[in-house]
C-alpha cells in the first residue's frame, strides 16, 4: 500500500517556476514507477512524466520536454516536478501517482493516485 500526498502548487505568471513534491509512505516506494499526470476542468487527465524505480529512465510528455524535470530521492520517499518556463496551459490540477505497470504513460497503469495539487498560470 501507497499513499501519495501533493504540495508546493499556487498561483504564478506564465514564464515562472514552480516545484511540485510527492511524498510518500510505504515501504515500497522504491519499487514503482512514479508518475505526474494533469487534469484541466472540462479535460481529461493527461500523462506529464514518469521516472523508473531506480531513477535511471524518465519520459515526458512531448507538451512540457526541455520544461519540466522529473526527480525522485528513494530514502526521503519523495519525487519531484521542477517545472520552468510555465506557461498557462499548464494550469491544471497535477497528480502524482505509482505504478507497477507496464505501460507508464497510461491512467490505468497507475495503482495509487495522491489527491492533486493546482498549479495555475496567469497570462
Amino acid at each position: 500500500q501507497v499513499q501519495l500526498v501533493e504540495s508546493g502548487g499556487g498561483l504564478v505568471q506564465a514564464g515562472d517556476s514552480l516545484r511540485l513534491t510527492c511524498a510518500a509512505s510505504g515501504r515500497t516506494f522504491s519499487s514503482y514507477t512514479m508518475g505526474w499526470f494533469r487534469q484541466a476542468p472540462g479535460k481529461e487527465r493527461e500523462f506529464v512524466a514518469f521516472i523508473r524505480w531506480g531513477g535511471g529512465g524518465t519520459y515526458y510528455a512531448d507538451s512540457v520536454k526541455g520544461r519540466f524535470t522529473i526527480s525522485r530521492d528513494n530514502a526521503k520517499n519523495a519525487v519531484y516536478l521542477q517545472m520552468n518556463s510555465l506557461k498557462p496551459e499548464d494550469t491544471a490540477n497535477y497528480y502524482c501517482a505509482a505504478s507497477n505497470g507496464w505501460s507508464p504513460t497510461m491512467v490505468h497503469s497507475y495503482d495509487y493516485w495522491g489527491q492533486g495539487a493546482q498549479v495555475t498560470v496567469s497570462s
